[in-house]
């Protein structure tokens, strides 16, 4: 039976210089989903490589004093290493400076040229230098490039130009035809009303003020400017055009090109029409996803302010950088990346989530089994059934969230089922089972929950985390074969029970944050400071002598104390106040009523982690309104800076109990 085909792609990266996090983020997202695909049998070509002609490379070569391909062969090397050190799964790697790309380029430039589609004239206008991008007058701003806002140059030449304008209509009503092309649905909008609607210029793609590209057959003292040549490797890699084109027949329309923001128009638009005008299908879909930023703004060399993702790497472990490049930030939108952050979720997520819950699940079959995982009863308990019904719920939320290239929302659900067997052992407390050999076939029963529940995160982690699956399968005792297979998550008691466990260390160590967020600091060239949740240094007081004082607060009576009622609360249900970036609305369980607070927590949790969380509410607070909604009390927490961490209680406390 043949595979369905599936084919992603990357940008292919400018080699001027070492590729930073921003980078990594794009290809490990491409990786994830390649590996997705491939664990639900699909053949998968995942394809990136480098963009190495350009006025840009031939100038940095110049300053180097070295020959362009020299120049290129080294820079490109590093990226090779990064994306090794990564495990990228890539299937190719396309070089512009190859024969097979030039070759097609050549022969799609001479097609173009002899249908009309190109034809010679003479081009004026704005060029940015550092984007390689022409502008007119109008599109500048301020006079600057408006995609980078540095200086542009006038520039006068010979020129080979494409005619864009001709198919506009038609790319329009492509886009309506097709909604998901370009995803997220707001890039679509900016397309249409920034580039489309005011009218869409022929555009120059050949130059003669440089000699560094492939040159125009016919004509060798024009280079082809960026687009035929970097936006063709799509299918130059796949051999369209040659005697050999199976790749082309198998692969060709990209299921996905996934792209930085800052490129979605060139792959958007351009090429697009360029396809159009060659008459070949349109790729089904376009992501551009947002940048991982700074405090200070978009990472640049010039700023000083890039993150290198190899000393994060040998620090902290591969698997630790993956997963918060995929998990803290929705793809598609934004993020910031700091120091504390990044420690931060590796402790929350990795150290206490994951790995406490199968360090602590394993002693527990030693100590009550003899490190045997014991046997499933065939008579569910109510915590049974919820477990096994929430393990079946994640999968589905998993697949329908990949598909959707939502690696955030994923993660959010695989943790949800972490969580959920963590506070399974909350409720069926097993340390309580084991003081009555009576119980023994039902402790038993309850470690073999939490053991195949383990084995199915071990599974559906794999796309994002690439070497913890195989560490948690060793100490489970279990080979890769058919228990980790994809198709076996359908299947809750795949686990088979006998099986003797290997416990070892914690997957993953507590960090201490203060102390990383200072190393991490020092690996990008910077000095530690202390900042203010809006990164304003905040100047260091002197050292106090003797122990440290805790913050001061005004000294109360228990009477006063005993006065605020805290009780134990459930959350039902969560979602984001609209219109308000800070606050999640609640519905909680007080066991005699249900309640709404609303709780200023939202950029610290999403909706999803909180259901079923047990929580500490101030329950005779008054009743005030904020942003039009009612919010019936307030829910502790503790924060410290930028981190803030909800006050929860064990699962085994019934909702409504009082806090004393």
């Amino acid at each position: 039976m043949t595979k369905p085909s599936f084919y992603i792609t990357t940008p292919i990266y400018y080699p001027n210089d070492k590729l930073h996090i921003g980078h990594a983020y794009t290809t490990v997202a491409g990786d994830a989903m390649a590996r997705y695909k491939r664990l639900r049998g699909y053949d998968v070509l995942y394809l990136t490589g480098t963009d190495e002609h350009g006025q840009k490379i031939e100038r940095r070569a110049k300053e180097q004093g070295m020959d362009p391909q020299e120049f290129v062969d080294g820079i490109v090397k590093g990226i090779r290493k990064l994306w090794d050190e990564l495990e990228i799964s890539y299937d190719d790697f396309i070089r512009t400076t190859q024969d097979r790309h030039k070759k097609v380029a050549q022969q799609l430039f001479q097609r173009l040229l002899d249908q009309g589609d190109i034809y010679l004239d003479e081009y004026e206008g704005w060029y940015c230098t550092p984007c390689e991008s022409f502008w007119t007058e109008r599109q500048l701003e301020e006079g600057n490039c408006p995609d980078c806002h540095r200086s542009v140059e006038k520039v006068r030449e010979q020129s080979y130009f494409f005619r864009l304008g001709k198919y506009a209509d038609r790319l329009l009503q492509y886009y309506e035809e097709n909604p998901d092309f370009i995803q997220p649905e707001s890039r679509k909008n900016e397309m249409i009303q920034n580039f489309i609607k005011p009218g869409l210029e022929d555009l120059a793609v050949s130059r003669t003020t440089f000699d560094w590209g492939i040159p125009v057959p016919g004509n060798p003292e024009h280079v082809m400017y960026v687009w035929i040549d970097a936006l063709t490797n799509y299918i130059s890699a796949l051999g369209y055009g040659t005697e050999d084109d199976s790749k082309y027949q198998t692969y060709w329309p990209a299921d996905v090109h996934l792209v930085g923001k800052d490129i979605i128009r060139f792959h958007t638009v351009i090429w697009p029409i360029l396809l159009m005008a060659l008459d070949l299908p349109l790729p089904k879909k376009v992501f551009g996803h947002g940048f991982f930023q700074m405090k200070d703004g978009k990472m640049s060399k010039s700023k000083g302010n890039v993150v290198d993702p190899l000393p994060l790497i040998d620090r902290y472990g591969l698997d630790v950088l993956r997963y918060y490049l995929l998990r803290e930030v929705p793809f598609g939108s934004d993020g910031v990346f700091t120091p504390e952050s990044f420690i931060e979720r590796a402790n929350a997520d990795l150290a206490n989530d994951l790995g406490n819950l199968l360090h602590r699940t394993l002693t527990m079959v030693q100590k009550y089994s003899d490190g045997v995982v014991p046997r499933r009863l065939p008579e569910l308990t109510r915590e049974d059934e919820r477990l096994e019904q929430l393990a079946q719920t994640t999968v589905q939320k998993v697949e329908a969230a990949m598909e959707k290239l939502q690696f955030s929302v994923a993660m959010i659900s695989i943790w949800e089922l972490i969580r959920g067997t963590n506070r399974y052992l909350e409720e069926t407390m097993p340390w309580e089972l084991a003081k009555d050999p009576a119980n023994q076939p039902r402790l038993g029963s309850v470690l073999y929950h939490v053991v195949e529940g383990l084995r199915m995160v071990s599974i559906l982690i794999q796309p994002f985390l690439v070497r913890t699956p195989a560490r948690m399968w060793e100490q489970l005792g279990i080979s890769p074969g058919e228990i980790t297979s994809w198709d076996s998550l359908y299947r809750f008691g795949s686990f088979p029970a006998g099986t003797k466990v290997n416990k070892q260390q914690p997957l993953f160590p507590r960090l201490d944050v203060e102390e990383e967020a200072k190393t991490i600091v020092r690996m990008m060239g910077g000095t530690p400071v202390n900042t203010d949740s809006d990164g304003k240094e905040i100047p260091s007081a002197p050292e106090k002598k003797g122990k440290k004082q805790a913050d001061e607060a005004p000294v109360i009576s228990i009477e006063d104390f005993n006065q605020v009622d805290l009780r134990v609360a459930q959350v039902q249900n969560a979602e984001k106040v609209k219109g308000a970036d800070r606050l999640l609305k609640l519905q909680l369980d007080l066991g005699y009523e249900t309640r709404q607070v609303v709780a200023g927590v939202a950029q610290h949790y999403e909706p999803q982690e909180l259901v079923g969380q047990k929580v500490i509410v101030v329950a005779n607070l008054k009743p005030v309104k904020l942003r039009g909604e009612l919010s019936q009390g307030m829910v502790l927490a503790a924060k410290e800076g930028d981190h803030l961490v909800l006050s929860t209680v064990s699962g085994d406390i019934p909702n409504g109990t009082r806090v004393k």
